[in-house]
């Protein structure tokens, strides 16, 4: 009797799972199905976009303040995703090339994929690289063999754009293609022109006012106000590559941001750029965005060099004319071997109290407003322009190496002044003869000094040793890097070290030619300069240097200020090293060009041997009794002394003041 109530409670279970089941299967119908396009809005359409901003970039400037790289307010136009419709994107790309070139104004096209006059296509040869991207798995995945053309018609149905003329085509697919290469997207805004003018700006916005999703923007244009001061030195910003957004994206850099390519502003990178800001936007179920929240950017911090640009500018003038010196003395004496393949020099100027670098001229050089515009013409240009020879071209130094050896041949007691080492024109060792460039007779450390005496520092230099040579030689920054802090070559020292490296046999007969400036020794500018500062500041050399402070972007607030730092000790005592200079100061009055000069100072002249005419190579300090200037010079295949000597003299008149007659002898 009990079983019926059971069997009707279990009836009444069942109906009511079934009834529930039914309810939500009907409403689970009604979400996928009847209301799927409100809620696929809904999850697409209603969430929060966060969009970074740039910071204004922190600006650099000469010792005195001389602007060398500013900001100047500038435009982009930017193409917002949150705002564009995709099936208008094609669309407003062919408007905006459109206007922009009708203003003579250009747009970012990197497409590796370049057209004829006759509507055919064909591959940029400068860009292998672009062009192997663009056909790999990643992209077209296409035979590496594929020509241009079968790379457009895959372009041209990947960007559904087969609707537009052929030039229009190809400029769709450059930006597209670039669009997606720089992750565009809701929180990537793609920047579609960089640097457009004034005029640019408003004609943009008025023609494109009721396009949603393409703003033109302020943005902080980077000028070099004197683009001809000290350019390796300063350095150049650039778009990011895909190589260094991969490495720095986890930092904060979008694809977007330009950052320090060289000099300065590579080196400097970090304290120049800032902290980036965000807006962070919203965007309903109904597709309206809004501005939720916006946090400000960190303008980045400015660098003050060590450089002086009036200096800079008389030291980069007189290379010019060194050069030209040493072609006109080749065609005067009719021997081409004497100066007519000179055809680049460096200086460098070093203040004798904390090293810092009062300038680094090169010649030839170039213009870093005008960088990137004339890019093509330096890179191919045969004289090197680009190339930093100041701080990375390292030459044979020839006899400005010989105080160096005298230092360390009197401190290891190899020799003292009163050593006497007969010239009679020619130095034998080892098999190996060595010229001097006289028959001198006996010599001491002095008249070695005043003549150059081959013979005197070969002899010398086979008393030292190699390994003394190489230990005085790094100590005085001489094959090592000296600090600074920018790129520059470490050079090298002769020895076993350098020739095991090279694969050869190091003899004990090649000390002699090391000694006299010659066989494998090269160096820079840059470390001649730090040398003769060494010797100029009794042995103790400090870090080279050419940031004398960093600040905050309003200036108020000092980050750093260099202050000098020793990294070495010479390790030669003060009588030994005044004997030294004693004989430079001897050697450089008897130059003709510094005979009567008024500046007291210390040098000693190079002609080192290669391939070609003599490098000429010069160092002093000044003045000679209180240093206050360290130079080094170098003209390669100068050929003679006097065309470095004539460089650094008009360096010394512009820092003391010298008038030009007062300094004739």
């Amino acid at each position: 009797m009990e079983k019926k109530p059971l069997k009707a409670r279990y009836a009444v279970m069942i109906s009511t799972i079934l009834v529930i089941t039914a309810v939500l299967l009907a409403r689970l119908i009604q979400w996928q199905v009847v209301e799927s396009n409100y809620y696929n809005r809904i999850a697409t359409t209603s969430t929060t976009y966060t969009v970074s901003t740039d910071a204004l970039r922190g600006e650099i400037f000469d010792v005195n303040g001389v602007e060398l790289a500013v900001n100047l307010t500038g435009y982009r136009v930017v193409i917002n995703k949150l705002y564009m419709p995709d099936d208008k994107l094609n669309e407003t790309i062919v408007r905006l090339v459109d206007i922009l070139e009708h203003c003579g104004e250009e747009w970012i096209d990197e497409l590796p994929i370049l057209m004829d006059n006759n509507g055919g296509y064909y591959f940029d040869e400068e860009k292998q690289s672009e062009i192997t991207e663009l056909k790999s798995k990643q992209n077209l995945n296409m035979n590496p063999y594929a020509t241009a053309e079968e790379c457009m018609l895959r372009l041209v149905d990947r960007y559904d754009c087969t609707d537009y003329k052929a030039r229009q085509q190809r400029d769709i697919i450059s930006v597209r293609y670039r669009m997606s290469r720089t992750s565009y997207s809701r929180t990537q805004p793609y920047v579609f022109a960089d640097g457009i003018s004034a005029n640019a700006m408003s004609v943009i916005a008025e023609r494109m006012n009721s396009v949603k999703g393409v703003t033109v923007e302020a943005t902080a244009i980077r000028t070099y106000t004197n683009g001809t001061t000290a350019p390796h030195i300063v350095g150049v910003t650039g778009l990011i590559s895909q190589e260094e957004y991969s490495e720095l994206k986890s930092k904060g850099y979008s694809y977007n941001d330009r950052l320090g390519k060289s000099g300065i502003e590579a080196a400097y990178e970090t304290s120049l750029r800032g902290s980036a800001g965000s807006k962070t936007y919203e965007v309903n179920s109904e597709g309206e965005v809004r501005l939720r929240d916006t946090q400000s950017t960190k303008p980045g911090n400015s660098v003050y060099l060590t450089i002086d640009s009036k200096l800079q500018k008389v030291a980069q003038k007189a290379l010019k004319e060194a050069v030209k010196e040493a072609n006109d003395y080749s065609k005067e004496v009719k021997d081409k071997n004497m100066g007519s393949d000179c055809r680049g020099a460096a200086v460098v100027v070093l203040n004798v109290k904390d090293f810092s670098v009062l300038c680094a001229a090169c010649y030839p050089s170039y213009d870093l407003s005008k960088y990137y515009d004339d890019y093509t013409k330096l890179a191919t240009n045969k004289d090197v322009p680009l190339f930093d020879r100041a701080f990375m071209g390292a030459l044979t130094p020839g006899s400005t190496f010989k105080p160096l050896v005298a230092s360390a041949a009197l401190q290891e007691k190899k020799i003292t002044t009163h050593t006497s080492i007969r010239c009679d024109g020619v130095y034998t060792t080892g098999g190996l003869k060595l010229w001097c460039m006289g028959f001198h007779g006996e010599q001491d450390v002095y008249h070695a000094m005043v003549n150059s005496c081959n013979v005197f520092f070969a002899e010398t230099g086979r008393l030292l040793g190699i390994d003394n040579i190489d230990k005085y030689a790094k100590r005085a920054g001489l094959g090592v890097k000296t600090g600074v802090e920018v790129p520059e070559s470490s050079g090298t020292l002769a020895g076993p070290e350098f020739s095991s490296l090279m694969g050869s046999e190091w003899y004990a007969s090649f000390v002699s030619p090391a000694a006299i400036g010659q066989s494998d020794n090269q160096f820079t500018p840059l470390q001649l300069a730090t040398y003769a500062a060494t010797l100029a500041n009794n042995g103790k050399r400090l870090k080279t240097h050419v940031v004398d402070r960093v600040v905050s972007y309003s200036g108020k607030d000092v980050i750093y200020q260099s202050e000098p730092v020793e990294v070495e000790d010479l390790g030669v005592s003060e009588s030994n090293l005044r004997e030294v200079k004693k004989a430079m100061y001897q050697a450089a009055s008897s130059y003709i060009p510094l005979q009567g000069y008024s500046i007291p100072l210390a040098g000693k002249t190079g002609t080192a041997e290669n391939n070609g005419s003599d490098h000429a190579n010069f160092i002093c300090f000044a003045p000679y009794d209180n240093p206050q200037i360290a130079v080094g010079v170098m003209v390669e295949h100068g050929a003679k002394s006097f065309v470095a000597i004539n460089a650094a003299k008009k360096v010394l008149n512009a820092y003391f003041n010298v008038k030009e007659e007062q300094s004739e002898g």
